[in-house]
């Protein structure tokens, strides 16, 4: 009987044997752990969008459940190797490297630890230090899932002021709409995840059917300005045509029904993703 479920996510796709290599580590500990793939589609070296894609998932996870995020650019240098209990008690292991800035924001984390490499390392793994994600996150990930070790048998306690985050810019309201970033695309639909909440939109006045101008500008140059329409579904509006709607994590969306918006125009994600939205006045006829 296992104590917990262990979650993976990395940027190494599915193309060769680096994620089945982890499974089979996993199952080394504990034959049967229950192990799932949050993604391994992160784009490469995209330590953001592992951040973000976290924040999206763990709250779906019951209590003890360990994810593992390898997301891992800086692999084999003086990077710290952790794993971190949540407000909710569950676990994320994996490199200190800004990974944690959405959970540690958004939902709260309470303990961290450094992983002790000399106890929680595969054995016989040899000299390698480029895949990390195998040697060390999936042996601990596994071994605190089985219950073959307790949190803090993990290694020493750092303090919670030390966890390295992105900077995150909160979305606000100026010149009668509201200012966000683009904070993720939601692939492969190419849809755009704004941080502007459906709440703070609300404070427009917002309503079905109404017609909003949005404008997307990086480093001080607009990319994209239109009217939108705020739409239930993407059945509000016809195949080819923008539309703003409420996502999954009940924040605003950009898409194009049946196309791929970020594609259509180039647009990236983060702090340098800026979106402006504001109602436009409607026209009264006398």
């Amino acid at each position: 009987m296992t104590e917990g479920l262990l979650v993976l996510q990395s940027d190494f796709g599915i193309s060769d044997g680096a994620v089945s290599a982890m499974h089979g580590v996993a199952n080394s500990v504990q034959r049967g752990l229950p192990i799932f793939d949050l993604t391994h589609q992160i784009p490469q070296y995209n330590i953001w969008e592992a951040s973000y894609r976290l924040l999206q998932t763990i709250n779906y996870w019951p209590e003890q459940t360990v994810f593992v995020s390898i997301v891992d650019p800086g692999v084999g240098s003086d990077r710290k190797s952790v794993v971190v209990k949540t407000v909710k008690n569950q676990y994320i292991v994996t490199p200190d490297n800004g990974t944690l800035t959405h959970v540690n924001k958004f939902i709260g984390i309470k303990e961290i630890r450094e992983i002790d490499e000399a106890i929680n390392r595969l054995p016989n793994s040899g000299e390698s230090h480029t895949f990390h994600g195998r040697d060390i996150y999936a042996y601990t990930g596994a071994r605190l899932a089985s219950g073959s070790i307790q949190f803090e048998e993990v290694g020493p306690s750092l303090p919670l002021s030390s966890i390295i985050e992105f900077p995150l810019k909160d979305s606000k309201f100026e010149n009668e709409g509201f200012t966000g970033i683009v904070d993720i695309i939601d692939r492969p639909f190419g849809n755009l995840w704004t941080n502007i909440s459906r709440v703070q939109f609300k404070q427009l006045d917002a309503d079905y059917g109404e017609s909003f101008q949005v404008s997307i500008s990086t480093n001080g140059s607009t990319v994209y300005e239109n009217i939108l329409t705020f739409g239930r579904s993407f059945a509000a509006t016809d195949i080819g045509e923008p539309l703003l709607y409420v996502n999954s994590l009940d924040n605003i969306a950009i898409a194009i029904n049946q196309r791929s918006f970020a594609e259509t125009y180039g647009i990236g994600t983060g702090m340098n993703w800026e979106v402006k939205i504001r109602k436009v006045p409607q026209v009264v006829y006398n």
